[in-house]
Formats: C-alpha cells, sequence, structure tokens
C-alpha cells in the first residue's frame, strides 16, 4: 500500500531504522560513493533511500572531482539547503522534487552516527537535491521545447557543479541557490504576489451566481459576498471595508472604484458594471490563480540571465508591448497577436532592420484560406486591396491580369499564383514593419486597422504582431542614429517608397507568453489563457522529476549498529 503523507513516511524511517539497526558496511564512505557514481555512469538507474538520483551527469562530475570524498559534512549546510527546499513552494516547485521529506528526518543531525552506506546515500542525495534544485531554478524545471514546440528563447548557463562545490566551500548554500534565480525584479514581484495569495487558499470561496447586472446604486443578495470577495483581494478601499451593514446590499458609490481596480488587472473594461465577465473574474479560486502565477514563474525561469539595458519585450496574454531602455519602462503599448488557430509563437530575437512602406507578399496558406474566397464573392476586390497577382518568382516573376484568372476553379492543390498587397493606406501590414528573421515568419508591424486596438481581447492576427504605435517604437530604435531624425523618418513614410532602415545596433525582443505578472504599482494584473498553455505548463510542474504523478516513497536504511534511533 503506498505511503503518501508525511507522518506516514516519517513513521516508515523510523521502523525500518529500527529494523535495520544492526546491520553495517563493509564499505567506506567513499568506496560507496564510488560504487554508485559508477552505476551512474554506465546509465544504471541508481535509487538511495527510495529516491532516485536525477542529476546523473552532474554528480558524476561532481565526485569525481573531489575523488569521491564525502561533500556534505557542515550541519550549516545541510540546514541550509533543507531550508531553501522547505521554502522552493514559494516559487511554484515542489519541495519533494529536492528529496524534502528523507532529508528533513536524517540530514539535520550529526550524520557520523550513521553507517557509512547511509552517510553515502544522503550525501549523494544532498547533493543531487541541491544540483537538481539549481538547474531548476537556472533553466526551469520543464522543458519548455517539449511542452510548447513553439517556443525558443536564449537558455540561461551556469556551471550548477562548480556553484555546488563553491557553496560548500564558503557554507553559503542559501546564497548560492539565490544566485541562480531569475534576477529581474518581476519574478522576485510574482513570487511576493504568490506569498499574499497562498493565505486565501484554506478560505471558504462558494461561487457568486450569475443574474442581472448590478449597477451603482442596486441592491442585490449577491452584494455582501461581492464586497467581501473585493476585500480579501485587496481592491476595496479601507473606508468601504467599514461599510454598515445595513449597507452591506447596496452597490454605494465607494465600491466602484474597487471594482474599476479589479476589472481593469482582470484585462476586463474597467467600468464598474458588475457583469457575467466581472462575476466570472470574481469566482475565479485563489488555487487557480495561484497556478498561473506558477506558470508564469517557471516563464521567467525560460528567459536568458539578463534580458539587457535596452529591449523591447511583447506580452502574448498581456496584449502588450513594453520600450525598457536603459533599464527603465518608457512606451507601453497595445499589440494585436495572434487567433488561436493561428497563435503567436513565443521566442526572442534582436531587431535587425525596419522596412518603410512595405508591400505584403501574401503566405500560401492565407491566400488560400482567406483571400481566394473573398476573391471569388467580389470580383473587385484585388483592385480594391491594391493587389497584384504573380506567377513565378525572381526575374521570371510574371504579373497577370486577375480578369483572366479563373479563380473559382483553382484548389489548394493547384494554384500557381502569388499575390502581393502593395504599399500604401490599405496594405495590411501598414506603413512600417519590424524585422526580426526568424523561422516562424513572424515580426511586429503598423496596421490599418486601429479601431481593433479599442477592444479587449485583441486575437485578430495570423500571427505576427500589430503594434498600436508603431511611429513612436521607429523613432526610439532609430534614436542613436544622425540620419534618422523624426522628420526624415516622416518623410520617408509620406513618400510612400518602400526602403530598408538597417539598425546599427540591433535591439533584443522578447515575445512571452505571461497571464499573470506584477505592474509598476505593485499590483497582481491576471489575463485569460487566451491560448490554454497554461494547463499543460501546470500539469508538468507537478510531476516527479522523473515524469512520474505519483511521489517516491523512503524504503530501507542502514545505520550503525551502535545508534538506537535517528537523530
Amino acid at each position: 500500500m503506498p505511503v503518501s503523507s508525511a507522518p506516514a513516511r516519517a513513521a516508515l524511517l523510523i521502523i525500518s531504522l529500527l529494523i535495520l539497526a544492526c546491520q553495517s558496511s563493509r564499505l567506506s564512505a567513499d568506496e560507496a560513493i564510488v560504487n554508485r557514481v559508477e552505476a551512474l555512469d554506465t546509465g544504471f538507474p541508481v535509487e538511495v533511500l527510495g529516491n532516485p538520483l536525477l542529476a546523473r551527469k552532474a554528480l558524476s562530475s561532481f565526485y569525481s572531482a573531489r575523488q569521491y570524498e564525502p561533500a556534505w559534512q557542515s550541519p550549516a549546510a545541510r540546514q541550509q539547503l533543507i531550508r531553501s527546499i522547505r521554502a522552493i513552494g514559494q516559487e511554484g516547485l515542489a519541495p519533494e522534487d529536492y528529496h524534502s521529506v528523507i532529508l528533513s528526518e536524517l540530514a539535520t543531525g550529526d550524520m557520523s552516527q550513521y553507517s557509512p552506506d547511509l552517510r553515502a546515500d544522503l550525501d549523494m542525495l544532498l547533493s543531487d537535491a541541491f544540483l537538481l534544485l539549481s538547474s531548476h531554478l537556472l533553466e526551469g524545471k520543464v522543458n519548455p521545447r517539449t511542452r510548447q514546440p513553439d517556443w525558443s528563447a536564449s537558455d540561461r548557463t551556469q556551471d550548477i557543479v562548480a556553484a555546488l562545490a563553491t557553496a560548500l566551500a564558503t557554507e553559503d548554500v542559501s546564497g548560492a541557490l539565490a544566485r541562480l534565480r531569475p534576477a529581474h525584479p518581476g519574478y522576485r514581484q510574482l513570487v511576493d504576489a504568490r506569498q499574499q495569495m497562498t493565505p486565501l487558499l484554506g478560505r471558504s470561496w462558494l461561487p457568486i451566481a450569475f443574474g442581472p447586472v448590478i449597477r451603482p446604486g442596486d441592491r442585490d443578495d449577491r452584494l455582501p459576498e461581492i464586497r467581501r470577495r473585493l476585500r480579501a483581494l485587496t481592491d476595496l478601499a479601507d473606508r468601504e471595508q467599514r461599510a454598515p451593514p445595513s449597507n452591506l446590499g447596496a452597490y454605494t458609490p465607494e465600491m466602484k472604484p474597487a471594482l474599476a481596480t479589479f476589472q481593469a488587472r482582470h484585462g476586463l473594461a474597467p467600468d464598474g458594471l458588475i457583469g457575467p465577465q466581472t462575476l466570472q473574474a470574481l469566482n475565479m479560486l485563489p488555487i487557480e490563480r495561484v497556478r498561473q502565477i506558477d506558470a508564469s514563474l517557471e516563464r521567467w525561469r525560460w528567459l536568458p540571465e539578463a534580458l539587457g539595458e535596452r529591449y523591447v519585450l511583447v506580452n502574448i496574454a498581456g496584449y502588450s508591448l513594453t520600450v525598457v531602455d536603459d533599464g527603465m519602462e518608457i512606451q507601453h503599448q497595445k499589440v494585436i497577436v495572434g487567433q488561436p488557430f493561428r497563435q503567436t509563437p513565443v521566442f526572442s530575437d534582436r531587431i535587425r532592420y525596419l522596412v518603410l512602406n512595405p508591400d505584403w507578399t501574401i503566405p500560401r496558406k492565407l491566400v488560400i484560406a482567406d483571400q481566394l474566397p473573398r476573391i471569388i464573392r467580389d470580383p473587385n476586390y484585388l483592385a480594391r486591396m491594391n493587389i497584384r497577382v504573380y506567377q513565378g518568382w525572381g526575374a521570371n516573376r510574371q504579373e497577370v491580369d486577375p480578369a483572366t484568372v479563373p479563380w473559382a476553379e483553382l484548389t489548394p492543390d493547384a494554384f500557381p499564383y502569388h499575390l502581393v498587397q502593395q504599399p500604401g493606406p490599405q496594405n495590411a501590414l501598414g506603413r512600417i514593419k519590424f524585422m526580426f528573421p526568424n523561422r516562424y515568419a513572424v515580426y511586429l508591424h503598423d496596421t490599418p486597422g486601429q479601431q481593433l486596438f479599442g477592444r479587449i481581447d485583441r486575437t485578430f492576427s495570423s500571427g505576427c504582431i500589430r503594434v498600436e504605435k508603431p511611429f513612436l517604437l521607429a523613432q526610439w530604435l532609430l534614436s542613436g542614429d544622425p540620419e534618422w531624425t523624426d522628420a526624415t523618418l516622416t518623410e520617408a513614410v509620406a513618400s510612400e517608397r518602400t526602403q530598408t532602415v538597417t539598425l546599427p545596433n540591433p535591439v533584443p525582443v522578447y515575445i512571452q507568453y505571461w497571464t499573470a505578472w506584477v505592474d509598476n504599482s505593485g499590483q497582481l494584473q491576471i489575463r485569460t489563457d487566451i491560448y490554454n498553455r497554461d494547463g499543460p505548463l501546470i500539469s508538468a510542474l507537478r510531476q516527479t522529476p522523473s515524469g512520474d504523478t505519483q511521489r517516491m516513497t523512503p524504503v530501507a536504511i542502514v545505520m550503525s549498529p551502535d545508534t538506537e534511533e535517528r537523530p
């Protein structure tokens, strides 16, 4: 029968200690470590005290470098590691992944009482825990390429074996682990927000019933619970918390600012009206918010160690673009991203050049799916949209008169044409596109459909990212080039002549997907998981590092015969 609770596991440890107290090992601790490392090197799956050793190559490298001597003689170092493991749940990682139960039971006291085999086992478990936790803090627990095939970014790289050796030499295990965490303030702010949310997990959170829209001045039986909910989430002002009982069922004037704040930080129109979307956000369970934070923390761990002093950051789920210069946010714009069936990918690159007055060679997939039906319905569509038809490519390309093409007879398998929209006010890419050539053929660009930026949900593109204020972004990108002033940029765009402008210093661009983050005012922001990416990531985070959904149970332990029980 599996043992799942911590008390039951502890009892099993004690029983195992008593049963096997008379057993001893003929090997020294060093020799026992050699045997285990040799097994790891041959690819043999090694379990010690019921826990698999997972940092196989790193363990082998670490112990061979120190001639297989035990490493964790210092009680202070062990205590620091165990405290760090116990606290790691605050960052969305599971302490159980790092042998927390067995180490808390056996590695906190004087290990000299144990048999050489047991000391070797605990020493390797401590090292495995440090190395595995280091790896997860440095690069993330979940491999983003397997969980999210359209992900690509620069990995953070450090030598975790060297970090372990340094941590033990200086007896600063806590500091070594802290230095492996993402250094960006956004990560720490999310950790703090998670801690503030944790006390709500044990509270009653009954669903608020859907019904008629509640407006300022209304009385409604649902308002007392709505007040409690807003108070628990810290959106309700102190003065409103002291509302007399007679007002609890009334939508008083003081409630509207609190509701508007709540709506804004959940990506809703801050109109103060309590309708279906606002009720759905109010009914969101604290555990759901915590899981969104956990997913965002993991995505932070996937990012490079340093983003740089000057970069562009796009949050797909937040429909936002942020420009950072000299470490400060200087621009914040709305963006339009890909539709759920044409999702914008997550990746990092560098903006290398701009194209002013671009034409648009419409991708074949979009021609078949979108353009062809419109052409068949409307014979004037191509002329109205300034789209030309070509056959062939490069120097052999020939323009074709659209009137001579039997559009209704064409099929996806027999479509010999490509369509090019000419520069101008109707061009789908607008007047400027920002290029960072990549395998997804995704880039930032202007759009003639400025009215769509007024929408709350902005999943309208075919994968590229439409920018609300492209001239502002272009001016910043070109600000270091004396040839490109605001006036020359305006003049070049007005000419309607296609022109490529290479940036002397390419600028990093990070296209990310965060459904939870903390804004500049310290407020936790929550957004809809528009692409349903959080669920699979959260499930993967809850698995053991070996991919199992069930945790391992500690088994037999060997100790010296002169020791009666664990320390």
